[in-house]
């Protein structure tokens, strides 16, 4: 049986759901960026309106602004986005169990078997998530999950592209290298200097040459412009391993010493060692990136004699490759840090100046910040050695998304009825200190509010006589006046 594979993208995902959100910009042009204050300043998306302005992901913020002057630029909301992505795939889940994630707004279904066409379950997911979460898909639909993707990208916004064995030919092939999944900057200039500019040429290219230019990775890449791609659609629950766990930041300002760029590590290590203990590792390689002032980049790393989540371990070996390998030329803009080659039972291995003893010591007192800080916010307890400069000290890596307010959605109270199933049925909603009764229940389905902002369960009904749609959004309730 022929495979049939989606690649469901969503369009312009966090400006998207931003628009719907805060229904003021949705006639603006808008884009998804850090602040232009913190150094954060480049653009992770924009909105179709900001694109025809010829703005691309990635472009700096002043850059933008040039070409743009009404441009309306937020701060990322990634909670926001995680929900959204998490109500999207509660979709596909009613049409596979073979979901595989590729970021948060883009994810392969293997729909083989259905008694439905691929282009059909595409159509209808389409309108689905239109209908319900007030955002636009483009689906690919293809007999691999190369070629679903190319299909996802090739027609947007709001489309369904079908790729098929009879077709691909003609629909793929005069397509630039660039296009096709793996295939970078890089790989993509390699390519150019010996005549291969088209996916059908990488296609016809010889594999000898191919490995020769790329490595496997050119039969890889021929493998996949041929339409040979094998690779399954992982099962929804399925986890892919961490590989690493690591946090970077745009400092607010340039990095001119040693003692700045502690500072920073210090934060950073903080965060990083929190989250593996949160999700239960230790790693034994600790590895750094920085880039100047004129955006040069320099890694190092250094595997450790035993694995650790001690964050004044981690620390130290960052400062340790950093005051080794980096020398001074120009001031410092951006610095990460991340620890990987995770060890489930990892053995331990201690020089003299190191303890059993110390070291337990010291992952209990780290533990118990972690509680502190889950109780009282981030900044409840810091080390004293960040208090000198707070201006560089003062960001939050394991959290720092901004949660702005939702202006526009009208939050009430609402008393509901609950029964064994788990069905919700409302009963009364609160309005200008007045409790008012819920007439009647005409229809229950999600949906999204293109006029107030937000999406989530919709309940048509009349309340006090008057059509109303109440939405429950997640725990919270708010209402528009029905059309």
């Amino acid at each position: 049986m022929e495979r049939t594979v989606l690649h469901v993208d969503c369009n312009k995902f966090y400006a998207s759901v931003e628009c719907l959100h805060r229904p003021e910009l949705r006639d603006k042009p808008v884009a998804v960026g850090g602040s232009t204050e913190s150094r954060h300043g480049i653009i992770l998306t924009k909105n179709e309106i900001a694109s025809r302005y010829g703005l691309v992901a990635g472009e700096p913020l002043w850059q933008a602004r040039q070409k743009c002057a009404q441009l309306v630029v937020v701060p990322p909301n990634f909670p926001l986005y995680m929900r959204f992505s998490k109500m999207a795939r509660r979709i596909y889940e009613d049409y596979s169990d073979y979901i595989e994630p590729f970021g948060l707004d883009e994810n392969w279904l293997d729909v083989t078997g259905d008694d439905r066409t691929g282009e059909q379950i595409a159509q209808e997911i389409r309108r689905r998530v239109k209908a319900e979460l007030g955002i636009t898909v483009s689906v690919g639909v293809s007999f691999n999950k190369i070629f679903a993707k190319l299909g996802s990208d090739y027609k947007k916004p709001d489309a369904v592209t079908v790729i098929s064995r009879e077709n691909y030919h003609r629909v793929v092939w005069p397509l630039p290298c660039s296009d096709l999944l793996c295939v970078g900057p890089a790989t993509t200039r390699k390519l150019n200097a010996y005549g291969v500019y088209t996916i059908g040429e990488l296609a016809a290219a010889r594999s000898d040459f191919l490995q020769g230019l790329l490595g496997k990775n050119g039969l890889m890449l021929r493998a996949f412009a041929r339409g040979e791609d094998t690779s399954p659609v992982q099962h929804m629950d399925a986890k892919a391993a961490v590989k690493s766990v690591g946090n970077s930041t745009t400092t607010p300002r340039d990095l001119v010493d040693d003692t700045d760029v502690k500072v920073v590590f210090t934060v950073l290590a903080e965060s990083v060692a929190r989250r593996m203990r949160e999700q239960g590792l230790q790693g034994r390689t600790v590895c750094i990136s920085l880039r100047d002032k004129n955006l040069q980049t320099f890694t190092r790393r250094h595997k450790l004699a035993a694995a650790t989540d001690v964050s004044t371990e981690i620390l130290q070996a960052a400062m340790a490759l950093f005051c080794a390998n980096y020398r001074w030329g120009a001031p410092l803009r951006s610095i990460g840090l991340s620890v990987t080659d995770f060890e489930l039972e990892p053995c331990v291995q201690f020089d003299l100046a190191h303890t059993q003893e110390q070291r337990e010591r010291a992952a209990k007192l780290e533990r118990t910040v972690d509680d502190l800080k889950r109780r009282f916010g981030n900044y409840c307890i810091q080390r004293a050695s960040l208090l000198g400069d707070t201006g560089l000290s003062r960001f939050n890596p394991h959290d720092d998304h901004t949660i702005h307010p939702i202006g526009f959605l009208t939050y009430v109270r609402v008393l509901a009825l609950y029964n064994e199933e788990g069905d919700i049925r409302p009963v009364k909603m609160e309005w200008e200190e007045r409790w008012l009764d819920v007439d009647r229940v005409l229809d229950i389905r999600p949906a999204a509010s293109l006029r107030s902002g937000g999406a989530g369960l919709r309940y048509t009904c009349s309340i006090a006589g008057v059509p109303t749609y109440l939405f429950l959004e997640e725990t919270k309730w708010f209402f528009e006046l029905a059309k």
